[in-house]
């Protein structure tokens, strides 16, 4: 079931969106700490988010600007505002759509089901400077060159393509792969980040993944 995040300090508006969501499928969950809106957007780690404009702490279109630093999360932009200053300074930092209140659900639903379609579709491929890598496959290749990847090791590389510019505690990495229903402990964890540094190395990408002592790793 795919997982929609609501960012809206409307109950009245959340309450109606969360009733629409459900009724057509998607699991909802509501943000209710506006404070640290960013941190539990991260942790929830939706599918889609329903952005407001004008919520508490952080303009919607700020927290869109630090969202896009490190996560390509499908973001629709909801206001009440019919502005095209704010359509534009929302799509110029990276919303994929924008829907204005009073909005038709039909239209919403649809412009939902058409962005992760979208996503589910480019979801197979992602780029990595001159490495193109086919997640389903378990490959990355470079010209004529492949490399196959184990499983591990592309979950791994999955999550470090889905949080660039931003180090990647081993933490996280262990519970990625737990979700992935892949057991495995801290060392197995250390060998499998070197066996993907030698393959990322054969490939001429010997620095791609970065230690940060004491912390974690970083894709650069």
């Amino acid at each position: 079931m795919r997982k929609i995040m609501i960012v809206e300090d409307d109950k009245t508006i959340c309450k109606e969106l969360k009733e629409l969501l459900e009724n057509a499928s998607y699991e909802v969950i509501l943000l209710e700490n506006f404070e640290y809106a960013y941190e539990e957007i991260i942790k929830a780690s939706p599918d889609l988010i329903l952005l407001d404009i004008n919520i508490p702490y952080l303009s919607g279109e700020i927290l869109l600007k630090k969202i896009r630093e490190t996560n390509n999360i499908p973001i629709i932009m909801v206001t009440s505002k019919n502005s095209e200053v704010d359509e534009v300074l929302s799509m110029s930092y990276g919303a994929d759509d924008y829907i204005t209140k009073p909005y038709n659900p039909t239209i919403l639903l649809l412009r939902i089901g058409s962005i992760l379609k979208r996503m589910e579709n480019n979801a197979n491929t992602m780029q990595y400077k001159d490495l193109t890598i086919y997640r389903q496959k378990g490959m990355i290749k470079k010209e004529n060159k492949e490399i196959i990847l184990t499983k591990n090791e592309m979950i791994i590389l999955n999550y470090l393509l889905n949080n660039q510019n931003r180090i990647v505690t081993r933490d996280e990495l262990m519970t990625d792969l737990w979700n992935n229903n892949e057991y495995i402990n801290d060392n197995a964890l250390t060998v499998n980040v070197s066996r993907l540094r030698s393959k990322l190395k054969s490939i001429g990408h010997e620095n791609a993944i970065e230690t940060r002592k004491g912390i974690g790793y970083i894709l650069s």
